[in-house]
C-alpha cells in the first residue's frame, strides 16, 4: 500500500467521513477570536449556545478530523486527517504543537482517536489499521492491521469499561475488537498483529451497493452492556449489546443522525456531531439503550464540518475540519486550523 496520499485517494475516502456532500446553508465566518462576541455566536437564537475558538493547530494543511482526552493530565490530542500528524494541547496554552509528525510509522492519515485509562494513545489510520502508543515516551506499542481484499475504510473507535476497543469499518459494515490481552500479546510478539472483526451489521443495516458508507462513529455505554454506533448515510443509530452481540436499530425520537459522525456519551445523554450540517445534537438515551430522544440541537457555520466532539476539562470540544476549503471536500483556502469550545449543548 502506498505511503503518500494522492488529492484523489483523499477525497474518495472523506467519503466515509462525510457521506454524500451537500450544499450549506451558509458558509463559515471568520475565526470567532478574530470577530467580536456578537458574530461570535452564529448559532440559532433558540439554541442560545456558543461557539469560541479552544486551540490553534500549527500549519496550514492540518485539516484535523479525530480529537481526544487525556482523563489524567487534561491533554487533548487531535489527528490530522490530510497528514497524519498528531497535536498535543495543554490546559493553559491556547496553541498546540506536534505530539507525532506526520509519517510517524508510516502514518500519513490518522482519522479516530482516543485515550485510554492506562495512559495509551489509539491513532486510527483509515487505510491500514489502528496504532497504539505510550503517551509517556511516545513509542509504539502495537499495531492492528486489516486484512483482506474488500474495501476498507476504518473510522472511529471506542474504549470499553474492560479495556477493550472497537472500531468501526465504514466500507465493510463490522465493527472491529481489540482486548487488552490481545494488545498485551501483540506487544510481547514483534508488535503487529491484525484487526479481526467482533460484529458483522451487514444483516441489520440498508441494502446498498458495495463501497457505500455506512458506520461512523461510535461509543460505549459507561456500564459496559453495549455499542452505540451510526449510519451516516442512513440517518439511523444502532445497538450492540457486548454480552451476546444482539444487534438491533434505535428509535429515535424527535430527529435522526444523518451526516452523524463522531459521538460522545456521559451516563445516558449522547452528543452527535452532523458533519455537512454544522450541527450538534444532544440525546438522551433510555435505559436499555434501545431508544433516544432529542433534547436539543445547534447549528453554527463556524463549526466549519465538525467531525469529532469530546468532553475535557470540563469543556465540550469540537473539531473544525474545513474539509471543503482545499481539503478532501473542496477547492478553496483554508482559515487557520482550531478546536472549537461549544458552550449550551
Amino acid at each position: 500500500m502506498s505511503q503518500t496520499i494522492t488529492r484523489r485517494a483523499l477525497a474518495s475516502a472523506a467519503l466515509a467521513l462525510t457521506a454524500v456532500v451537500v450544499p450549506l446553508a451558509a458558509t463559515a465566518s471568520a475565526r470567532p477570536t478574530d470577530t467580536p462576541p456578537s458574530a461570535d455566536t452564529a448559532a440559532r437564537h433558540e439554541s442560545r449556545a456558543r461557539v469560541s475558538t479552544a486551540y490553534d493547530l500549527p500549519g496550514d494543511r492540518a485539516y484535523p478530523e479525530g480529537i481526544a482526552a487525556d482523563p489524567r493530565t487534561g491533554d487533548i490530542y487531535v489527528g490530522s486527517y490530510a497528514t497524519g500528524a498528531v497535536y498535543q494541547a495543554t490546559p493553559g496554552h491556547h496553541a498546540a504543537r506536534i505530539f507525532l509528525p506526520s509519517g510517524t510509522d508510516g502514518r500519513t492519515t490518522a482519522n479516530g482517536l482516543k485515550v485510554d485509562r492506562a495512559g495509551r494513545l489509539w491513532v486510527i489510520d483509515s487505510t491500514a489499521g489502528v496504532a497504539v502508543y505510550d503517551l509517556h515516551d511516545r513509542k509504539l506499542i502495537a499495531r492492528f492491521d486489516v486484512t483482506g481484499s474488500a474495501k476498507s475504510f476504518v473510522n472511529d473507535l471506542a474504549i470499553a469499561p474492560d479495556g477493550s476497543a472497537y472500531l468501526t469499518d465504514s466500507y465493510r459494515g463490522v465493527l472491529y475488537r481489540v482486548t487488552p490481552g490481545q494488545l498485551t500479546r501483540a506487544a510481547a510478539h514483534g508488535g503487529r498483529a491484525e484487526l479481526t472483526a467482533a460484529y458483522d451489521l451487514t444483516g441489520v443495516l440498508p441494502a446498498a451497493p458495495a463501497g457505500t458508507v455506512t458506520l461512523n462513529g461510535i461509543v460505549a455505554d459507561p456500564s459496559g452492556r453495549y455499542l452505540l454506533t451510526v449510519d451516516m448515510t442512513a440517518g439511523t443509530l444502532y445497538r450492540v449489546d457486548l454480552t451476546s452481540g444482539a444487534v438491533r436499530q434505535v428509535t429515535l425520537h424527535g430527529g435522526d443522525v444523518s451526516h452523524g459522525d463522531g459521538l460522545e456519551m456521559r451516563g445516558n445523554t449522547l452528543w452527535v456531531v452532523h458533519n455537512m450540517t454544522n450541527t450538534i445534537s444532544r440525546w438522551k438515551v433510555g435505559g436499555d439503550g434501545g431508544s433516544a430522544r432529542r433534547e436539543r440541537s445547534i447549528t453554527d457555520p463556524t463549526l466549519q464540518i465538525p467531525t469529532t466532539i469530546v468532553h475535557g476539562g470540563g469543556r465540550t470540544l469540537v473539531v473544525r475540519s474545513q474539509f471543503d476549503k482545499g481539503g478532501p471536500m473542496g477547492q478553496g483556502t483554508p482559515q487557520p486550523f482550531t478546536v472549537a469550545e461549544v458552550d449550551g449543548i
